[in-house]
């Protein structure tokens, strides 16, 4: 049977992206163009696919896409078409875990996920994901805190975590009613 993935580009106000769904759910998110290295990628993913352009149908998705990087905290939510190895599939899992507006670093999540000397491995399944934003690998800091590299860019990385912290420190806005700081 063949598969069709459908995709189209809008305005954020982090820039624009791309989103492409297949008939299960989202394939990818990412920041900038549709450009060819981009189609390229989204062709080598799924080389049985048929790609189409489509504004028009994706467009609500698309809008509700916009909402989520401009409010990361906004609970919205996105059937998924996730595709990777097992252990990419578990990390991702992990970070659709940590809560909007905290943090966790790449030791922790190789803790959590019962392999503590793997998180070098974790950054590069962060570096594999290809949904920004709706799996937020943008939550993954340094062991220290700092923040480091973000495939679309520090200011963007910067930019989410900040929406986020800034969103749960306000009562009642984005889905927090206590307006409780996360700890």
């Amino acid at each position: 049977m063949a598969t069709t993935v459908r995709y189209a580009k809008a305005e954020s106000s982090l820039g624009t992206f791309v989103a492409a769904m297949s008939d299960k759910g989202l394939v990818m998110v990412e920041f900038g163009d549709m450009n060819e290295a981009l189609r390229a990628k989204l062709a080598a993913r799924f080389p049985e696919a048929t790609l189409v352009e489509d504004n028009v149908g994706l467009h609500d998705s698309l809008d509700r896409l916009a909402r989520l990087i401009d409010h990361p905290d906004s609970g919205e939510d996105f059937a998924l078409d996730l595709q990777g190895s097992a252990f990419e599939l578990s990390v991702w899992e992990a970070l659709r875990q940590i809560p909007a507006g905290q943090t966790a670093n790449y030791g922790e999540i190789a803790t959590k996920l019962g392999v503590p000397r793997q998180a070098r491995e974790v950054g590069e399944a962060c570096a594999a994901n290809m949904l920004a934003v709706v799996v937020p690998c943008h939550r993954v800091v340094k062991k220290d805190g700092s923040i480091s590299g973000y495939r679309w860019g520090v200011r963007r990385k910067r930019a989410l975590i900040e929406r986020e912290a800034r969103a749960q420190s306000l009562p009642g806005l984005f889905g927090n009613p206590h307006g409780a700081a996360s700890t």
